[in-house]
């Protein structure tokens, strides 16, 4: 009996843990058994780690081998565990240097010809890997790039299985193979390059997207078609400031465990947009898929900006499914194989027209919508939904002769200015933005006078906010005495909020 032992890395969610592979050879009816709660993709590596093994022109043990990945209780999916089972399945069997393969990290797919293809996931994998004190990690050729920006990881780039098995002193041939290409079916989305002058007239939806962008709250558009609700949406992102170190590497992890991260270009610095059709499914959105789930566009949008444009046309499973990761910053998706948590502290921006046929402006004389379907259309935003957004605004038809306002250069100039007050204020707390901030720890800090928030009292008193909407609009009242440059914000900066809060109608 004979037992080879290497390392993989199991990723659920965005959570990577390391994993022992262990490969027990014993002299009996050949068979090949694979044990620890692997997946359907993960039970058919038997055949493709046999195929490989023997198309690289080594000897395929005919003994019975059973393969262990522990800890059991994990569950494990996909197909980046080939490389690890191959190796320590050569091992166990004498045919590379068991001591030198113990220890190290193996993560890739195998091809039946031998070669070595790209898997999602590489860059967190890798850097659980390093976090657990496992350094040398051996790839394919095609996640080199990726693998490498983990700092303190020593990578090892490999085309073949056959180049790996010589590495660790096997006597076979090394076939001279081209590498199989980088597994990216799609990019990162930034909208870096527009521009905010490119907006004509609207000045109060300019502010209200500075407010946004400076203080990072969500943000509710309402106006007829062609006002610049979706121009104004898609330049959010070029007013938020670079991610910082750690943000970079978060939001890269979720790209590349969606397949949507091009190692190229490093990690990713700007904040992400993502823009979902509104016939989108909730799968689609918040993520899904069968066995532990992938990314949707909520976490692609993390750190960054998720736009719904006409917001009401989408289902009201995708809607009320955002409610969790407005809240709390993560989504949790449970699946039969387990579950998954993806960080999703996005920058919400919806956008929707007055009422179906979009005319419904001023008295609505050219609308041909009936008043039970106005309701209706705009009732698919609900109450629970809508508390959680700190600015809606409405947008006026555009009129000819609109003048341009200040250039994203010059807002984002401004939002950073805003940014560094909060981030002095805030320092030693576990927040970044006011967005973040609890309404109590802000509330305590306006002082005694009671004039300040005379306002907020009057409309709770009403019931145009509730007690989260009070606390919502005390948020964008420091937000707006950041841009200012004020300490803290007065009883005008309350009432520009309450205004932002509820498009004009509740102050």
């Amino acid at each position: 009996m004979t037992l080879g032992r290497t390392l993989a890395v199991a990723l659920v969610g965005l959570a990577a843990h390391v994993v022992d592979v262990e490969a027990h050879l014993a002299p009996s009816l050949p068979a090949f058994t694979l044990v620890g709660l692997p997946d359907a993709s993960l039970a058919e590596a038997r055949d493709r780690v046999r195929a490989a093994v023997t198309s690289s022109g080594l000897a395929w043990p005919n003994r019975r081998i059973t393969v262990n990945l522990s800890p059991a209780t994990l569950p494990k999916s996909g197909s980046a565990f080939d490389l690890a089972i191959a190796v320590a399945t050569l091992a166990g069997a004498g045919l590379v240097d068991a001591d030198r393969v113990h220890g190290l990290v193996h993560v890739g797919e195998l091809g039946l010809d031998g070669r070595l293809r790209p898997v999602r996931g590489v860059l967190p994998a890798v850097a659980a890997a390093v976090a657990a004190g496992h350094a040398r990690v051996v790839v394919p050729a095609g996640n080199v790039a990726e693998a490498r920006l983990v700092p303190g990881a020593r990578v090892v780039g490999a085309t073949t299985l056959a180049e790996v098995a010589a590495g660790y002193g096997a006597d076979v041939p090394v076939p001279d193979l081209p590498p199989v290409d980088g597994l990216v079916s799609g990019t990162a989305r930034t909208a870096r390059d527009l521009d905010l002058a490119d907006v004509l007239g609207q000045e109060d939806a300019r502010h209200a997207l500075e407010v946004a962008a400076a203080g990072g709250h969500h943000l509710l558009m309402v106006g007829p078609p062609g006002t610049g609700k979706t121009m104004l949406a898609s330049r959010l992102p070029g007013l938020l400031p670079d991610l910082d170190e750690r943000a970079a590497v978060e939001v890269t992890s979720v790209h590349s465990i969606a397949g949507t991260f091009d190692p190229g270009a490093g990690l990713l610095t700007r904040p992400p947009f993502e823009d979902p059709h509104h016939t989108a499914t909730p799968a689609s959105v918040v993520g899904g898929g069968s066995g532990v789930p992938r990314p949707g566009a909520a976490s692609r949008a993390h750190r960054g900006v998720l736009f719904l444009d006409e917001a009401p046309e989408f289902t009201t499973a995708v809607l009320q499914t955002l409610r969790q990761p407005l809240e709390h910053g993560e989504l949790v998706l449970h699946r039969a194989a387990g579950a998954a948590r993806y960080p999703a502290r996005f920058q919400l921006v919806l956008a929707a027209n007055p009422c179906p046929c979009g005319r419904a402006v001023g008295k609505g004389l050219d609308c041909t919508c009936r008043s039970e379907q106005r309701r209706r259309y705009f009732a698919r935003l609900s109450g629970p939904l809508l508390d959680r957004v700190d600015l809606q605004v409405e947008l006026p038809p555009t009129r000819p002769g609109g003048a341009a306002g200040d250039a994203t250069a010059v807002v984002a100039r401004r939002v950073t200015d805003a940014r560094a007050a909060q981030a002095e204020r805030l320092a030693g707390t576990p927040w970044r933005t006011n967005a973040d901030v609890p309404g109590s720890w802000l509330r305590e800090r306006l002082g005694s006078d009671r004039a300040v928030v005379s306002d907020l009292d009057r409309a709770l008193e009403r019931g145009t906010l509730s007690l989260r909407g009070v606390d919502r609009v005390v948020r964008v009242a420091w937000t707006l005495a950041d841009l200012d440059g004020r300490a803290s914000p007065s009883r005008a900066d309350v009432g520009r909020a309450l205004l932002l809060r509820t498009r004009g109608h509740g102050a």
